[in-house]
């Protein structure tokens, strides 16, 4: 099933209660929005996790669920509140309590991409904002919601991996004791968006793969995690952010000749991943 908003892909037959996601990997950069915006197309594109849903491209074989955004995170952002809303971008909009993401122009309709660069000349209208929310966000986040409900009632659970990838500069904030960079940084919100059980799991499979992984620094997790992730309920979410230095060239926007053998590295990973979501959760979730 498919939306001007997202790309849906199921296992022929569901084997595994995990739901993988890409909310940042939205390419449908449409002529009005290019044509609206004082940037180029290739600066449009360095907020976008450009090519992630390609690196998952193989979990429906492996019996689990795809959910992609096609609607890029420039145009709307799936991983923030639909409340998020920017006053220094949108017009008519009553005062509202500033969230740092809202102050850094990261709302739900952003007002600027990486490195602070702003995408419009003035303001957009409230209306406009609103229909953005209306055709995108609320899709994908209807049809996100009903993914779990629907995972929940054949496995008993679900578990979202709510993928993302990081500007190779971003890791420098990881916190590393003098020791190699993380290549994969994992956020479940500090404990609260999903079992310990899980998490752990989830990074060991990532360090078979040779991986180097850390936990919730930079990254702990945004909207998604803390919106859906209530591991008492049996929904558990860890966000999952991958360097793209790993497999991408990031100033050109485009795929790297290490992007092949680390999309076949990542085939494994999701293997193990999936399979944990095919054994009895019952346990991991008290």
């Amino acid at each position: 099933m498919n939306h001007r908003a997202f790309d849906l892909s199921r296992a022929r037959v569901p084997r595994t209660s995990v739901v993988f996601s890409s909310p940042h990997s939205g390419r449908d950069y449409r002529p009005e929005f290019v044509m609206r915006s004082v940037l180029d197309p290739l600066a449009l594109r360095s907020s976008e996790d450009a090519f992630v849903d390609r690196l998952l491209a193989d979990a429906p074989a492996m019996g689990a669920t795809l959910f992609a955004a096609r609607t890029p995170r420039s145009w709307v952002d799936f991983n923030r509140s639909c409340d998020e809303l920017d006053p220094a971008l949108i017009d008519g909009l009553p005062r509202l309590p500033m969230t740092p993401r809202i102050s850094a122009g990261l709302g739900v309709v952003p007002r600027v991409v990486a490195s602070g660069r702003a995408i419009y000349r003035g303001k957009l209208s409230r209306d406009e904002a609103e229909a953005r929310i209306a055709t995108a966000w609320d899709p994908y986040h209807r049809r996100l919601r009903e993914l779990l409900e629907e995972t929940t009632d054949r496995f008993g659970a679900a578990i979202l991996i709510d993928c993302h990838s990081m500007p190779h500069e971003a890791i420098e904030a990881v916190p590393h004791g003098g020791g190699p960079r993380p290549d994969v940084v994992l956020g479940d919100r500090f404990g609260s968006s999903a079992a310990p059980a899980i998490v752990d799991a989830v990074e060991a499979a990532f360090r078979r793969a040779g991986l180097r992984v850390a936990r919730n620094a930079p990254f702990a997790g945004a909207f998604i995690a803390e919106h859906y992730g209530h591991p008492a309920q049996g929904w558990h979410v860890v966000q999952v952010e991958i360097d793209r230095a790993l497999y991408m060239d990031e100033r050109r926007v485009a795929p790297s000749p290490r992007f092949e053998p680390f999309r076949r590295l990542m085939r494994g990973v999701i293997s193990e991943i999936a399979a944990l979501g095919a054994t009895d959760l019952s346990l991991a979730a008290e």
